[in-house]
């Protein structure tokens, strides 16, 4: 006797991965609307299969996975990059099973490094009295990478209050700015933001009025920003972090201590003595950072930063977050049950 199902499954899985990337690119595509998510998980998948010989569906091995891993950190590719590879793929054989095309999952066993093992490139914060310079200095500095007036400052400090990535600021125009009102706020829609979300972020009463200032006389569809390509925005930055240390530096010579502890502090630098950077995509690290110092709540700091998880945002700013671990020992207090009689019910359930 052949079983129907278990001969479907058999026929499904003598397809080309070629053909099964069309019906997974629309599940993808349905769940998740960001073009570029989805182009990026395919190519991918598309990468490890030609490099391992998968051909058809039933070609898909752990073996072969693991050495396309193992040849991409070889080649010194960061763990993140090894992790967003193996995400992809592992993606791919889940939803081959769980859609009958084949009878398991071959890469359950396979597993994912822990970025947390190897970062390339740590964030460092901009801290306040940084963040007084920059803003004092960028906005005598005429034109700034095409930019002039107040602009250079507002897309700096857009970025801070907001947390918005470089790519989400460049897509902002007219339209998506919402400033009129006690709270005025900024949209990005879905197909802008890297969780494929609508992202509402809200704004200073003083921001807000200056960016309503910068606005009024263009287009609802004209960019907000005239930003510079992508590669000189960290050039961009980098420029303006030099010219603001110069002048700290320069504002102090009245004041040898002062003069000294800022020379032999990371005051500015883009690069600390730990290693760690601050670029473009640092400001909205500062974003969460500096909510976190102030007090706010994690939940509130996640919303902000738009994180999938709370796990997350403690992972990045739980350091921060003042008085959190006085306030643990304390919950940690016994209660005082006096002569109170503690009583459980159990209740057990039998069948059979």
């Amino acid at each position: 006797m052949i079983d129907p199902f278990l001969d479907e499954i058999g026929k499904e899985s003598q397809r080309s991965i070629k053909s099964h990337l069309t019906d997974y690119e629309a599940k993808l595509k349905t769940a998740s609307p960001g073009d570029n998510h989805v182009r990026t998980t395919l190519n991918y998948v598309r990468a490890i299969a030609d490099v391992a010989g998968f051909n058809i569906a039933s070609d898909i091995t752990a073996d072969g996975v693991n050495l396309y891993a193992q040849q991409l950190r070889d080649l010194g590719r960061p763990v993140r990059t090894v992790e967003a590879y193996l995400t992809a793929i592992k993606g791919f054989s889940k939803w081959l099973m769980q859609h009958h095309k084949l009878p398991r999952d071959p890469l359950a066993s396979v597993k994912k490094p822990n970025p947390k093992t190897d970062r390339r490139r740590e964030r460092r914060m901009l801290l306040p009295e940084e963040w007084r310079w920059l803003e004092a200095t960028t906005s005598g500095s005429g034109t700034n990478y095409g930019m002039t007036g107040y602009e250079p400052v507002m897309r700096y400090r857009t970025g801070i209050e907001t947390g918005l990535r470089s790519s989400e600021l460049r897509s902002l125009n007219r339209s998506r700015l919402f400033l009129a009102g006690e709270s005025s706020y900024i949209t990005c829609k879905a197909l802008s933001t890297k969780n494929s979300k609508l992202a509402k972020q809200y704004l200073q009463t003083d921001l807000a009025m200056q960016l309503r200032e910068h606005i009024r006389t263009k287009a609802p569809q004209a960019p907000v920003f005239g930003l510079p390509s992508t590669f000189d925005m960290a050039n961009m930055l980098r420029d303006d972090l030099a010219a603001a240390r110069r002048v700290g530096l320069a504002q102090a010579n009245h004041d040898p201590e002062e003069l000294e502890r800022r020379q032999q502090s990371d005051f500015l630098y883009d690069t600390n003595h730990d290693g760690e950077v601050l670029d473009f995509h640092s400001l909205r690290h500062t974003c969460g950072a500096w909510l976190a110092r102030v007090g706010i709540h994690p939940k509130a700091v996640q919303v902000v930063m738009r994180h999938s998880t709370i796990t997350l945002t403690m992972d990045v700013y739980g350091h921060l977050f003042p008085g959190q671990e006085a306030d643990a020992v304390t919950s940690l207090r016994t209660p005082d049950l006096g002569s109170t009689t503690l009583s459980f019910e159990i209740r057990v359930s039998w069948s059979g």
